[in-house]
C-alpha cells in the first residue's frame, strides 16, 4: 500500500533534525508550503522533489517510490539530482588543497589567502546556519 509523501517527509526532516523553518529556508519556500506538503495538502512540483531528494542525498524517484506522488509527474522526474551545496563542494576543495599545500609549502602563504577570501564570501552569503558554522571553523583552520 502507497504510503504518504507527506508522512515521509516530514520523517526524513524530522531525522535530519531541521524544522520545518529551516528546510524550507533551505528549499527557498515558506513554512506554510512546506507545512501543507507534509500534512498532504498540496503536492510538491517536479522541481521541489529534486531539491528534497538533493537535500535528502537520495534519486527523485526513491524519494516518491511507493507513494501517492502523481505518476505523471514521477515519470517527468530525472534520474539523479545534486546532493552537495556549493559550501560542501569548496570545503571538500580547501582539504584537497590544504593536502597539497603540505606536501608544496611554499605555495601555501598565497593558497590560504585565497581561501581566504572564497570562504568569505560564501560565509558572508550562507544564510543556513550549519554552513555558515562550518566556513567559520575552516577560515579559522586558515588562520592558523
Amino acid at each position: 500500500m502507497p504510503e504518504s509523501l507527506g508522512r515521509r517527509l516530514a520523517q526524513l526532516r524530522q531525522a535530519h533534525g531541521w524544522t520545518q523553518q529551516a528546510l524550507a529556508e533551505r528549499l527557498g519556500l515558506s513554512r506554510v508550503a512546506l507545512s501543507h506538503f507534509e500534512a498532504d495538502l498540496a503536492v510538491p512540483s517536479e522541481r521541489t522533489v529534486i531539491l528534497l531528494a538533493g537535500i535528502f542525498r537520495c534519486e527523485p524517484a526513491e524519494l516518491v517510490a511507493a507513494t501517492f506522488y502523481p505518476a505523471g509527474k514521477a515519470m517527468r522526474l530525472p534520474t539523479v539530482a545534486p546532493r552537495y551545496t556549493e559550501t560542501e563542494l569548496q570545503l571538500r576543495l580547501l582539504e584537497r588543497d590544504l593536502h597539497w599545500i603540505a606536501q608544496v609549502p611554499q605555495a601555501a602563504a598565497q593558497v590560504c589567502h585565497e581561501w581566504r577570501e572564497r570562504l568569505s564570501a560564501l560565509h558572508a552569503a550562507s544564510h543556513d546556519e550549519r554552513e555558515r558554522q562550518l566556513l567559520a571553523q575552516a577560515l579559522r583552520q586558515l588562520a592558523s
